[in-house]
């Protein structure tokens, strides 16, 4: 378990605090699924060749074998063992993660339609939230639900929020149709795409899909047991805070880069610690 928490402690990420509300049990659990997935995250987002790349996330879908198999070799592998047995974390969650580390594993990203994206969702955003559901203890089927809307509305968020640093590492998660649709003739172009005036419409229509996201997954946390969605709904408060102030800042060029400041994130993590207290 050291591993995993230097790992999660090591990232700067506002996860460290929205699971430090939990039992030990269900934060050494988180920690290790947030391990897993910065690993292979950072395999696919590091420079190199993307057959090396492959490579290692195949071998980390190796490690998902062995980990069902009780024989993992991996530090973060093994750290799951636990949380499997304790949990029933879903095999198929896990190499969705890897599915969608895959599909950012070349040297340039673009997606065709809204099927794609949300399949993209689904594999980077959606089957982590599913595996930390069934660590929080929420009813399956409100906590898939939950997975699908929260996951959507966060992984919306960070393509939104990401435009502009994402193409200059030649990618673009906008899909390809619709800015077509709204005159922008070559997507492939990611300088054109970023001064187009019709790349505020697009953002916009992303962002209405987000709000209904948000919406949704407020719904359903006001169905579940406050306690035992508590850490979803500080992640819920974090990303929301910064899909506000994108949406304030609106859409068209220049746009500047929009955060959530790390005051903000601690009064957030603050304020649901004393609902614990």
């Amino acid at each position: 378990m050291e591993h995993v928490r230097a790992v999660v402690g090591a990232s700067g990420t506002s996860f460290f605090w929205a699971m430090r509300v939990l039992p030990e049990e269900k934060r050494d659990a988180m920690f290790a699924v947030y391990a897993f997935c910065r690993e292979v995250d950072d395999i696919a987002d590091e420079e190199g060749d993307e057959a090396d790349k492959r490579h290692r996330l195949g071998l980390w879908r190796g490690q998902i074998e062995r980990l069902y198999a009780g024989s993992p070799t991996y530090p973060t592998a093994r750290a799951l063992i636990a949380p499997l047995e304790t949990f029933g974390l879903e095999k198929g969650d896990f190499r969705a993660v890897i599915d969608g580390m895959e599909m950012d594993a070349g040297p340039r990203m673009r997606i065709k339609d809204m099927a794609e994206l949300e399949l993209y969702c689904d594999r980077v955003a959606c089957a982590v939230g599913r595996l930390s559901n069934r660590v929080f203890g929420l009813d399956k089927t409100l906590g898939d639900q939950l997975a699908f809307a929260l996951g959507n509305a966060l992984q919306l968020t960070n393509i939104l929020r990401d435009v502009e640093e994402d193409a200059e590492r030649d990618r673009l998660y906008l899909p390809r149709d619709l800015l077509v649709a709204h005159g922008i003739e070559d997507p492939d172009d990611l300088s054109a795409v970023l001064a187009h005036p019709g790349l505020e419409q697009v953002c916009e229509l992303l962002a209405d899909i987000a709000a209904r996201r948000f919406e949704e997954a407020d719904g359903i946390i006001r169905r579940c047991d406050a306690e035992t969605v508590r850490p979803a709904t500080m992640m819920r408060d974090v990303y929301q805070g910064t899909f506000r102030k994108l949406r304030r800042r609106g859409w068209r060029a220049p746009r500047e880069r929009v955060r959530l400041g790390k005051v903000a994130k601690l009064w957030i993590a603050f304020r649901h610690m004393l609902r614990v207290a």
